[in-house]
């Protein structure tokens, strides 16, 4: 469940991450001024959109095959056996 947070956490983070490269590289940085009359409605909507597109994905292409039924993993004679699908 963390991975998933953080995983979600960074593609929220990431457009902030761009704009202060591009701040950085602009030499544009020197001021705080250009963070506080940014664009951070739209960095924050970008943001917001990464995450729900994230969500969409990880409900269309993770699920189980179709007629496919889920196995626990096990222990079997010592030996762990994964879960998968059968």
């Amino acid at each position: 469940m963390l991975r998933v947070v953080l995983t979600h956490l960074a593609l929220f983070v990431l457009p902030f991450a761009g704009y202060a490269v591009w701040l950085f590289l602009n030499k544009k940085a020197q001021t705080s001024e250009n963070w506080r009359n940014g664009p951070m409605g739209w960095l924050t909507l970008s943001g917001i959109g990464l995450v729900m597109a994230s969500l969409v994905w990880l409900a269309s292409f993770k699920h189980m095959p179709e007629g496919a039924e889920y196995r626990p993993s096990r222990m079997e004679n010592g030996v762990f056996i994964p879960g998968h699908y059968e």
